[in-house]
């Protein structure tokens, strides 16, 4: 019998090669968008002079400010998070069978947002805060994980409820550290990190979640395949060579990196890895072969979209966590309203 049930792979389709034309597409949009319009000519120039391109730097200093300290880094930071929790939210759903699960769902979120109040509470360092976060995030998922391990006879959804307890546990210590805060200083900041924004982006913030979040992202797009055979069970699974414990728990880790390391940076970004893989699973079909990749495009397409309306709809910037949800829920009844039930 065969390793693999797909041997074959699948040949590039005209969405997936759409999708990503307008990865491209978007990302010069994001960086051209804004209260200090570009123009499509000069932003390439000035990318072209980034590059070191032999290209005469006649523009204003203040545009390519704009465009290569200011908004690239948000753009980069958008494609990354916005790709790796579709990518995570599409795994999570073939790993678990469950088209409601999202990368949140082993407590992931409430433990890095209690580790940035604690962060913001106790030292208002910018570093600081981030490390905290990525720790209690990898924390908590660590305290499902091993709660799950107590109970191997319930099976494998047993992690989701255990996920679920965790994360309950680290909502109450967030409470906690918000009614402590001073409500004149540290309340107001840890409300606004915890709806979620790339306001504070900086290319070396963003520098130090590229490696984790590109490796795992990596990896998922790696073992792809073997999550179409994860999610029809694990008996089959076993039947066709895929060491179902040993992938769920690099599946997880992976998730949890990527997830915990988004979070870190950018404050609690919902609805992404839960509605994107949808929409892709509609664009694609449920083999996850292509639904990665799919994921991982739309994924990046759709938070730079929404982070280029929170920084133009208003002349505050809306938080990301707003406009995920204002756009996720509705299309999401929308999508359950349809009955679309074949997600795997």
């Amino acid at each position: 019998m065969p390793n693999k049930p797909y041997p074959a792979r699948p040949r590039p389709s005209l969405s997936a090669l759409a999708l990503w034309g307008g990865v491209a597409a978007v990302f010069c949009i994001g960086l051209a968008w804004g209260r200090y319009p570009v123009h499509l000519r000069e932003l390439l120039r000035i990318l072209a002079h980034a590059a070191g391109l032999p290209v005469e730097p006649d523009w204003p200093g203040v545009l390519e400010t704009v465009v290569m300290q200011v908004r690239l880094p948000r753009v980069l930071a958008a494609m990354l998070i916005g790709g790796g929790l579709s990518v995570s939210g599409a795994a999570f759903q073939g790993l678990f069978r469950n088209p409601l699960v999202s990368p949140y769902i082993l407590g992931v979120a409430s433990g890095a947002g209690f580790g940035a109040a604690l962060g913001i509470l106790l030292w208002n360092s910018p570093w600081l805060i981030q490390g905290s976060a990525f720790f209690f995030g990898m924390l908590a998922v660590t305290a499902a994980w091993a709660m799950s391990r107590l109970y191997r006879s319930a099976g494998p959804m047993i992690i989701i409820l255990a996920g679920v307890v965790v994360g309950a546990f680290f909502q109450s210590l967030l409470s906690l550290v918000k009614y402590t805060a001073d409500p004149d200083d540290k309340l107001p900041v840890i409300v606004y990190w915890l709806m979620g924004s790339l306001s504070s982006m900086t290319m070396e913030r963003l520098l130090t979640v590229v490696l984790p979040m590109g490796v795992c992202v990596l990896g998922l797009l790696l073992v792809r395949w073997q999550l179409n055979v994860l999610s029809l069970g694990d008996e089959e699974a076993r039947t066709l060579g895929v060491e179902a414990g040993r992938l769920r728990l690099g599946v997880i880790v992976a998730v949890t990196t990527i997830t915990a390391s988004a979070v870190s940076v950018s404050g609690i970004i919902g609805w992404v890895g839960l509605v994107v893989p949808h929409l892709a699973r509609m664009l694609v079909g449920p083999d996850y072969r292509r639904l990665i990749p799919a994921s991982l495009a739309l994924g990046a397409c759709y938070l730079v979209l929404i982070d280029g309306l929170a920084r133009n709809l208003t002349a505050m910037e809306i938080p990301l966590g707003i406009l995920t949800a204002s756009v996720g829920a509705p299309f999401f009844a929308i999508l359950l309203g349809r009955g679309r039930t074949g997600w795997a």
